[in-house]
């Protein structure tokens, strides 16, 4: 992230172009002036030449924001990791890390926050936020984070064997799966026959289809638990009308 005086607008590679837009750097109001989306950075300037630049890298976040209860009007709100600092210098964190290693600070600080720095730009036409935010996203697509790079291809061309892990990983047991064939010719006798007796039910139960208010059956008789047997071919459609039922 820099933070410059006096320097010439983009001219090259720029996505967007927005007059009329005010920035406000961490609740200070800046003023307003021209922002820049190009291709190598963001860019701000007022009407004096004055403004900052930010290098893609250092923003972690970028969003239209539409709460009017967080900022009174609609905006382009960024987020920059680091602090940016006035009268045209550029605080970053990266630097105050270095620099709190070599006067050999603990590095237990290392758990506090990262300083960060809220960006607000407010165009006048508000029709042109979705084009700001457009354009961003495909400037920021051009400088992928390298981090994010070597964490996609810390395995990648690599084989993993669970046997030839260390004993760092531990061991953990993998499942054994069986085809159909492996599975049955793996069963104990005690399993073989409740697989027998499973099976029995089943056909059984696909076979006694009962015949009940005139539907057919495939079976002509059928018989039930208690020994009765329904003659199918004689049962038919309307023969209980004369029954009395309880309800």
């Amino acid at each position: 992230m820099v933070l410059v005086r006096n320097l010439r607008p983009p001219t090259e590679g720029v996505r967007h172009e927005e007059a009329n837009t005010t920035a406000v750097l961490s609740g200070q109001l800046l003023g307003c002036g021209t922002l820049y989306v190009a291709e190598t950075r963001l860019s701000w300037f007022d009407g004096s030449g004055m403004g900052f630049s930010l290098e893609y890298p250092s923003i972690s976040l970028h969003a239209i924001s539409r709460d009017v209860s967080a900022y009174p009007e609609e905006h382009l709100y960024v987020m920059v990791n680091g602090k940016l600092g006035g009268e045209g210098e550029a605080e970053m964190t990266e630097k105050a890390e270095e620099e709190e290693d070599e006067d050999g600070s603990d590095s237990s600080n290392g758990d506090e926050e990262e300083v960060i720095t809220e960006i607000r730009f407010v165009p006048r036409d508000k029709a042109s936020l979705e084009s700001m935010f457009s354009a961003m996203c495909e400037c920021q697509a051009l400088h992928p984070d390298p981090d994010d790079e070597d964490s996609d291809n810390d395995f990648e061309g690599e084989e993993y064997n669970v046997e030839e892990a260390g004993p760092e990983y531990g061991h953990a047991d993998v499942p054994t799966f069986y085809t159909c064939e492996e599975g049955l010719s793996s069963l104990t006798q005690e399993g073989q026959a409740t697989l027998e007796r499973l099976e029995g039910m089943l056909a059984q139960s696909v076979a006694q289809q009962y015949h009940m208010a005139g539907v057919r059956t495939e079976e002509t008789k059928a018989e039930f638990e208690d020994g009765m047997e329904v003659d199918a071919a004689v049962a038919e459609a309307g023969q209980f009308e004369d029954a009395d039922v309880e309800h």
